[in-house]
This record gives C-alpha cells, sequence and structure tokens, in this order.
C-alpha cells in the first residue's frame, strides 16, 4: 500500500521529494504523506477531491489485503 500511496502522490504533484511513511498502529495501518508545503495544496485538491480519491484507491487496496488504512498528510 506504501508503493501506491507513493507512486499517486508523486504523480499527482510531480515533485519526487514526496515520502510516505508506514506504521502499524493497533492493527491498522497508519500511512502519512510526508510534502513540502506547496505541493499539500495539489495533494488535497479543490474540496479535497484529490485526497478523497487517493483514499479511496489505498482502501481498495487495503480491502483486498483485508486491513484498515488511514492516511495522513503532513507538511515536510
Amino acid at each position: 500500500m506504501k508503493d501506491l500511496l507513493e507512486f499517486l502522490s508523486k504523480s499527482v504533484t510531480g515533485d519526487d521529494t514526496i515520502e510516505v511513511n508506514e506504521e502499524t498502529d493497533g492493527g491498522q495501518t497508519v500511512l502519512s504523506i510526508k510534502a513540502p508545503k506547496d505541493k499539500i495544496g495539489l495533494l488535497i485538491g479543490k474540496a479535497g477531491k484529490t485526497i478523497r480519491a487517493l483514499r479511496l484507491l489505498v482502501k481498495v487496496r487495503a480491502t483486498l489485503e483485508k486491513k484498515g488504512v488511514i492516511i495522513n498528510v503532513l507538511e515536510a
């Protein structure tokens, strides 16, 4: 899931400096996207449409793997 989210995030922003960290917390996988301040707006999108789409795609993958997933966007 980490690789999928990293690929999608880099593709959306066009920035290779974006990092995705993966942690397991109580049976759930927490994915944190660290992006530069000027790229966070691209990740979130107008009215949150882009981040919602990213979450949906990762959630589909997580469902196939029978896991829970949480995605956070952080400033690098």
